[in-house]
């Protein structure tokens, strides 16, 4: 008597645990079974200045093997607290042209003195290049200006001001430079604290 042949068995038909299946893990998402610490949530640290590209071109240069490619970057930096500076990078990779435009612009950077509203004292103008700037202190209607100007003024942190562009110039980087020069006439010298006391009167030696 012929004794039947038992049939193969199938994924379906397999136990578990039997042969073939993957044992239970112990406890855990880590591949040895043990659990993964809790991801922390870490924060970025808030840089010092804020930062803004006003401007990026590519710079061609003929030389005698043929043309050289890099980018020219300008760049506003600020606290919005009253230092704000301007800077220009040129480097043959864009990221290494921006960090060189913020250091200059952080090199370059000026403390404007403001009022107790965030304004100017007075009205003021400046002149670069064929660029001609006027800034004048407004009372509530906040900041009203255009262009490069626009973005000096903010980053410096200046409020309730109107700016206007007096020539036909739309170099943004003249602009800005107008901007900074008729900024700095509110500059903070640098190595003269500011200080509310009193000059203490000098003591006698008797």
């Amino acid at each position: 008597m012929d004794t039947p042949t038992p049939k193969p068995q199938t994924g379906n038909d397999r136990k578990p645990g039997g042969y073939g299946a993957r044992p239970p893990r112990a406890g855990g998402s880590g591949r040895d079974g043990s659990r993964r610490p809790p991801r922390a949530n870490f924060e970025r640290p808030k840089p010092e200045f804020d930062q803004k590209m006003l401007d990026i071109r590519r710079v061609t240069r003929v030389v005698a093997g043929g043309r050289r490619f890099s980018f020219s970057v300008a760049l506003v930096a600020g606290d919005r607290k009253g230092s704000v500076g301007f800077g220009m990078g040129k480097s043959m990779d864009t990221s290494l042209a921006i960090t060189k435009a913020f250091k200059s612009a952080k090199k370059n950077m000026i403390k404007v003195r403001l009022t107790k509203t965030g304004s100017i004292p007075h009205e003021v103008s400046a002149k670069y290049s064929s660029s001609r700037v006027s800034i004048m202190p407004n009372k509530g209607r906040g900041l009203v200006a255009g262009s490069a100007v626009r973005d000096i003024l903010a980053f410096a942190g200046i409020k309730n001001v109107t700016a206007k562009v007096n020539s036909g110039s739309k170099n943004k980087l003249n602009n800005a430079k107008a901007a900074i020069d008729a900024l700095s006439r509110f500059a903070i010298k640098r190595g003269i604290a500011e200080s509310t006391e009193a000059p203490k009167a000098p003591e006698v030696l008797s």
